[in-house]
């Protein structure tokens, strides 16, 4: 059987890599293997050649499906905090990955706006950037996740409880609290 794939989508700043860094951590706590595709850190290495179109977008995901589903195969559970706005390439993703479970990292604009760890929702107010996703370019919400985390209404350490949760009924994850 293969390792899970964690799939966090949503827009900039809904909370998708510090939910991944608290699952990573409970992970390693355990010793079981496990490893995060960031999607900025990929941009920087694998997809340093892509931009932002919506065709380098689905380019983009397609590389960290790739890189997944060796991790799988391979027996890590792999953690992967990507704003994946299209929901064809996360559909995508699906079929290629069979231990694939959807998080939908939910929050609105205006609470993102307010958050905005990198400074994005300011520089594409100001024009800096041109199609930052949720914004200028379109997210499309899925329709059908595992799981849904409004992280307006969950802390982070509840968003993992979540998470843990539908892992242990999903039977991925054996929890020993």
């Amino acid at each position: 059987m293969q390792s899970p794939v964690i799939w966090l989508t949503g827009i900039p700043a809904s909370g998708k890599t510090t939910i991944a860094a608290l699952l990573m951590d409970y992970y390693k706590q355990k010793n079981l293997p496990v490893d995060i595709l960031d999607g900025d850190e990929i941009r920087k290495t694998l997809s340093s050649d892509l931009g932002f179109s919506e065709k380098d977008r689905k380019e983009h995901n397609r590389r960290v499906i790739f890189v997944a589903k060796l991790l799988s195969k391979n027996g890590v559970t792999v953690i992967i905090p990507l704003i994946s706005p299209y929901r064809e390439t996360r559909e995508f993703a699906r079929k290629e990955l069979p231990n694939f479970i959807e998080v939908w990292v939910k929050a609105s604009v205006e609470e993102c706006k307010k958050r905005d760890p990198k400074g994005l929702y300011k520089k594409a107010l100001v024009g800096e950037i041109k199609n930052l996703t949720g914004l200028q370019a379109p997210y499309e919400e899925p329709k059908n996740p595992e799981l849904i985390i409004d992280t307006e209404k969950q802390t982070p350490q509840e968003s993992l409880e979540m998470i843990l949760s539908k892992l242990k009924e999903l039977k991925v994850l054996e929890i020993n609290h």
